[in-house]
């Protein structure tokens, strides 16, 4: 455990019977890793992923990759060159409701996704852009096997210095479209993604990890009656798949569901996103950082 908290470092260490410690570089030096899990600030990502692996080690970093593509793209090739694995923590891939509609959705032509909560100060060195949208971003690029058009988007600062609301329209080149909406100043929680294909309705919600499929069946006398299925598939935590995901990854030497490169995409978009956003200019000044901490 690596915390700059000493008296937090020692309580975590001290309760999972691990070695702890206050400094990157001591931690390196004296633990020797494998792998590790990088869990700070999205502007301390790029420094400490690079400095691991420069020193050998396998990378699971959390979402965003990092605050640039250019430093997205200084950890792909350090990786590419030293073999390692460079996981990006994309955890809703491993959500078991993905992970099904992943496996039956072909021809998404409109997917519409709204991930809505209240505030909480937690989260300050980025805007709801980085912090959720950027979840909806992945999914929908592993389900649109298509290039990006165009995108358009609106945010607006509610309660904190970075954008808490957001809306992004992404158009395909090979006609499919998404709109995704973001807040993290609404009075409930809502985590669900809509995908409509030619002959049918796929929603999922995040949360419960349920699917529910519409589709309408032409009956004998040519009538269409609305039929709903619920697929029953294994739920697991994110989290746990997430991580033993990253393990078998460093010890068989495979590559990760969600690697740099995908995790460079996502970020490409959220940027392009975040772009549109500052583009009004009274809501965003001219000078504000995306990222902060």
């Amino acid at each position: 455990v690596v915390d700059q908290n000493e008296s937090r470092a020692a309580a975590i260490g001290e309760n999972l019977g691990v070695p702890w410690f206050t400094e990157i570089d001591d931690f390196i030096d004296r633990a020797a890793p494998e792998a590790v899990s990088v869990v700070v600030p999205t502007c301390m990502h790029f420094e400490i992923a690079r400095k691991a692996l420069k020193n050998g080690i396998h990378v699971l970093i959390e979402k965003p990759v990092t605050t640039t593509v250019n430093e997205a793209e200084q950890l792909l090739r350090i990786a590419a060159e030293s073999d390692l694995v460079l996981q990006v923590g994309h955890i809703e891939r491993f959500n078991s409701a993905v992970q099904y509609i992943s496996k039956i959705v072909h021809e998404p032509l409109f997917l519409q996704s709204r991930r809505l909560g209240p505030y909480s100060p937690r989260i300050s060195d980025v805007g709801v852009v980085l912090d959720l949208m950027i979840h909806d971003i992945d999914i929908i690029l592993s389900l649109v096997r298509s290039e990006i058009s165009d995108i358009s988007a609106t945010g607006r600062c509610i309660r904190s210095d970075h954008e808490d609301i957001a809306s992004a329209q992404i158009s395909f080149a090979n006609g499919s479209m998404a709109h995704i909406l973001v807040s993290r100043v609404s009075e409930r929680r809502l985590r669900q993604l809509e995908i409509m294909e030619p002959e049918r309705y796929v929603t999922i919600d995040y949360e419960t990890q349920d699917v529910s499929i519409n589709r309408c069946v032409r009956q004998n006398n040519n009538s269409l009656v609305e039929v709903i299925e619920h697929p029953v598939f294994p739920k697991s935590e994110p989290l746990k798949l997430e991580l033993q995901h990253f393990v078998t990854c460093v010890r068989e030497g495979k590559q990760p569901l969600v690697g740099i490169t995908d995790g460079k995409r996502a970020l490409e978009v959220a940027v392009s996103v975040l772009k549109q956003i500052h583009l009004d200019e009274q809501q965003f000044p001219e000078g504000r950082q995306a990222v902060s901490c």
